[in-house]
């Protein structure tokens, strides 16, 4: 797969880069497009976005002193699914088209095996 492999791009550009380990997907054109919601969101009514998201970090603290299944563990992942649902689009990322064939085309080719150079011993020809 080439270095530069961008199978999906639009309406949000995801770019697949082949590691040892498997695979990176940069999701940055995405997170951009979030970001800027935000930005919106903090720009129209800035206290409100900042209470909602200290209130969020709190609840987090507390889902995580309390554990997965308390209150404060619902009712964070409840107020994270709104926030998500106003700024990220619910977090869903849509891919269209021969977009979906090429980005699984894509990881198919990030996670084929690959053969690993070997350590070559003192003296021995490259």
């Amino acid at each position: 797969m080439p270095a530069d492999h961008t199978p999906v791009d639009g309406p949000f550009r995801i770019h697949v880069e082949a590691t040892p380990a498997g695979a990176t997907l940069d999701m940055s054109h995405y997170l951009t497009a979030v970001l800027l919601n935000l930005a919106a969101a903090a720009d129209e009514d800035g206290e409100g976005l900042l209470a909602d998201l200290q209130h969020l970090a709190g609840l987090a603290r507390q889902a995580v002193a309390q554990g997965p299944d308390s209150h404060a563990a619902h009712e964070r992942d409840e107020r994270m699914a709104d926030l998500l649902a106003e700024v990220a689009n619910e977090a869903r990322v849509p891919v269209y088209g021969g977009q979906v064939l090429r980005l699984a085309d894509a990881l198919r080719a990030a996670g084929a095996p690959r053969s690993i150079p070997t350590q070559r011993q003192d003296g021995e020809a490259a």
